[in-house]
């Protein structure tokens, strides 16, 4: 792209980031193997298309994605907008233990060990990565609001939280950002999410924007999942539910060749149609980054939205999005 990227803010607070993000997870975790030099690449790329903002977790390898970000942004740190997580223990999904924690003691001494990781002296944007049921949001965020006077932080995000929980979390510290799963096989923040954060001046950062690689339209068989990738454990990508959504894939499809796009085009083109939305798109290959990128230059019309909403309605996924939704919007 010759153009600027635009920007788009992040809450009422000055955070501005790029208008697609860059989600690093599938670098160092989840998703096959790992390839650094072509991550490290993907990321310099994003940089120098306009991409500013990346997402990680200290959850990620766990800890060993945001190491691979901190060698990528080295002598680049101006250019980007790090956005990281705390708040599982041992890992995502079991892996160590898997627990949350949301404890103030846990809050100080993750910050600390993200920024020695990430090599930075702040982190622009830092999420409580899911919520602790055991521990009052109030005092996590209070922690967490610590960490911004000190200047380690410079705005706060929850991941997968309710309503409920964001306005008790905004009542002790302004949310800059709210973190979830939202595409056109997610649609759930629709129904109360995205109206309460509208209402409070809270950004929406999409995660998962292309079905974690189902709305491509690359993946037709099971069999095609590496054997040590996550989502074979996915009840979406299992049995039934894999043919169902590829029907599901086939209508987003052929709606996209009617724009000359790609099926991961139409679906973050529609996204970016939404209020306040911010896609992360992941990827590790620079190829898949320039695709992603592409789709800020598709004009979706209001007819094309209507007939993206048919084609996929919300509720129309087959499956949960997680084996397990412990700790998913609490």
């Amino acid at each position: 792209m010759s153009d600027p990227i635009r920007t788009h803010p992040l809450g009422n607070q000055g955070l501005e980031v790029s208008a697609l993000g860059l989600g690093c997870m599938g670098m160092s975790d989840a998703y096959g193997p790992a390839d650094e030099a072509e991550s490290i690449a993907t990321i310099h790329r994003a940089l120098d298309l306009g991409v500013n903002l990346l997402d990680t977790s200290d959850a990620y390898g766990p800890f060993t994605n945001e190491e691979l970000i901190g060698r990528a942004i080295r002598g680049r740190r101006d250019e980007v907008t790090v956005a990281t997580k705390f708040g599982f223990v041992g890992g995502t999904d079991g892996k160590g233990g898997g627990r949350i924690d949301g404890s103030p003691a846990h809050v100080r001494e993750a910050c600390d060990g993200s920024l020695r990781r990430l090599g930075v002296d702040h982190i622009d944007l830092y999420y409580q990565h899911r919520v602790d049921p055991d521990v009052p949001i109030e005092e996590t965020v209070g922690a967490m609001a610590a960490l911004v006077r000190q200047g380690k932080v410079r705005y706060l995000g929850l991941s997968e939280a309710s309503p409920q929980t964001i306005r008790r979390a905004h009542a002790v510290h302004p949310i800059s950002a709210l973190e979830t799963e939202y595409s056109l096989w997610s649609r759930d923040p629709e129904d109360e999410l995205l109206p309460t954060l509208r209402e409070l001046g809270i950004g929406f950062v999409a995660y998962s924007p292309l079905g974690r690689g189902f709305l491509t339209g690359q993946l037709r068989r099971f069999e095609d999942l590496p054997a040590d990738d996550w989502r074979r454990h996915r009840p979406r990508f299992q049995g039934e539910n894999f043919d169902r959504n590829l029907k599901l894939v086939d209508r987003v499809k052929e709606i996209a060749a009617t724009k000359g796009a790609t099926p991961a085009q139409l679906a973050l083109a529609w996204l970016l149609a939404q209020e306040g939305v911010v896609p992360i798109p992941g990827t590790k290959r620079r190829k898949n980054l320039e695709e992603n990128v592409a789709a800020l230059g598709i004009t979706l019309t209001s007819e094309d939205l209507k007939r993206i909403d048919e084609a996929a309605p919300k509720g129309a996924a087959s499956g949960d999005r997680y084996a397990d939704m412990t700790g998913v919007n609490l």
